[in-house]
């Protein structure tokens, strides 16, 4: 039953939520409004995607916003450089898978913990963003960039669609691929799967170049929703990345995780900001809220992980 209720306790909340702001506030449910929800999460939810499989497979990432930056600023580089859009988007894509395999060997390779070699990723990845543009953003990429967060297909948002493909692939990946399997078996213990035969170092690596790829695709769509290439982009999205997959079910300690929670974790997210908005509550205040939900949501993992060690003891 406990099970259960915490799977089911993330899209309660959801609904709860949702149902409290359009008391609140009739026009959170107007059709503008949930597309622009829906185009805001996108950018943490894709991010989300990748940050899903790494902490299953017991990882975590906090550099994710500085790929995010960086890759943004390296596509941008690319189109005024002459390069079209889809080349742009693929430049951003690739230096974001760099940046990631450049994480997970440090990880999986050198055995350093994935909490130190992201923080200080974190650092390097910003810094060089920073100082390849001198601080400012990278202008004069083509006005046709931005119909990648702005446009609509069949009038669905572009982003909510590339939202929807990727979590499609996530959760193929997750549930009915071997490496998927061997995701939750490290994350579960790592130890027990080196002695299952498993390649453990080569598959981290995987989970961490796919993180840093996925990051670099909402790079992508960060930067056309500003036609710009911003070097400051991502600050604090690593947050709210790693929130929506702990609101979603996740676990710190690895082995837990789906797609579908983290969806409705990065959707209770994107909900909470955007009635925060349209309430008129401070964006400090929305700051000290996500870290409350996160200190609750790890709580109530840790409780429940310490009621099943006790039984099972």
């Amino acid at each position: 039953m406990s099970e259960w209720i915490k799977r089911f306790l993330p899209f309660a909340s959801l609904v709860a939520l949702c149902l409290l702001i359009a008391v609140l506030e009739p026009r959170f449910l107007s059709a503008g409004n949930l597309a622009s929800v829906a185009r805001q999460t996108a950018v943490i939810t894709i991010i989300a995607m990748g940050m899903t499989v790494v902490m299953v497979s017991g990882g975590i990432d906090l550099s994710v916003g500085s790929i995010l930056a960086l890759s943004g600023v390296a596509g941008a580089y690319a189109m005024i450089s002459g390069a079209p859009v889809i080349a742009g988007i693929a430049v951003s894509i690739a230096v974001g898978a760099v940046c990631g395999l450049l994480n997970g060997t440090a990880v999986a390779m050198l055995r350093i913990p994935p909490f130190i070699v992201t923080l200080g990723a974190m650092g390097i990845y910003r810094g060089i963003a920073l100082l390849v543009t001198d601080g400012k953003a990278v202008v004069g990429v083509p006005s046709a960039f931005g119909y990648l967060a702005e446009g609509n297909v069949a009038g669905v948002p572009i982003p909510l669609l590339v939202v929807l493909l990727v979590a499609t692939a996530t959760h193929v990946l997750l549930v009915n691929t071997q490496p998927g399997r061997y995701c939750y078996a490290i994350g579960s213990n790592v130890e027990a799967a080196r002695y299952a035969g498993i390649r453990v170092s080569r598959h981290q690596v995987f989970f961490y170049a796919l993180l840093g790829a996925l990051s670099g695709l909402a790079g992508s769509i960060e930067s056309a929703r500003l036609v710009t290439g911003p070097p400051t982009a991502g600050e604090g999205y690593e947050l709210r990345v790693i929130a929506a997959v702990v609101i979603g079910g996740g676990s710190l300690a690895g082995g837990q995780g789906s797609v579908i929670g983290t969806i409705i974790g990065a959707l209770i997210m994107g909900v909470l900001a955007n009635g925060a908005n349209l309430l008129g509550i401070s964006s400090f205040a929305q700051q000290v809220v996500i870290g409350a939900v996160i200190v609750l949501a790890v709580t109530f993992d840790e409780f429940q992980r310490r009621r099943i060690e006790a039984t099972s003891g």
